[in-house]
């Protein structure tokens, strides 16, 4: 399983990336939650780190080519919006991600599941087991 990459015509020298980093225009922050990929012999594993993230944040579906495609966003809550005061500094918010997966052929596409816990998202791929037919082996004799 590889995440999909598109590819991103970064012609800029970092010279004009560091140029435009200043405290006048905010840069924008954009990371991508940690993801682990474990294979066993039945499946394969995968899990997101989604701290604060509940089911309700996430939508997980296959794309017309057959990738895993899991999107997240964070809604804020309407008590935040009541709260008196505001933040100094805030860092550890995610707004939105999305990540498309390139599953193996052997991934049971049909029988994915999900489910967020502990500030976890883990999405079981069941592998599609091919029945071994056993081959009638004769030897046949050149005469």
């Amino acid at each position: 399983m590889v995440p999909a990459r598109h590819n991103n015509q970064n012609w800029l020298p970092d010279f004009f990336n560091d140029f435009f980093d200043n405290t006048w225009m905010e840069r924008t922050k954009t990371t991508a939650p940690a993801i682990n990929v474990f294979e066993t012999e039945k499946a394969y594993e995968l899990e997101l780190a989604a701290p604060g993230m509940t089911k309700d944040d996430f939508k997980i579906q296959l794309d017309e080519e057959g990738n895993l495609v899991i999107k997240m966003e964070k809604k804020t809550s309407e008590g935040e919006k009541d709260k008196k005061g505001q933040y100094l500094r805030r860092e550890f918010s995610y707004t939105r991600f999305q990540q498309t997966m390139l599953l193996p052929d052997d991934a049971d596409r049909e029988a994915i599941a999900a489910k967020v816990e502990n500030g976890i998202l883990r999405i079981d791929l069941p592998k599609i087991h091919k029945v071994e037919v056993p081959e009638n082996k004769k030897v046949i004799e050149i005469q």
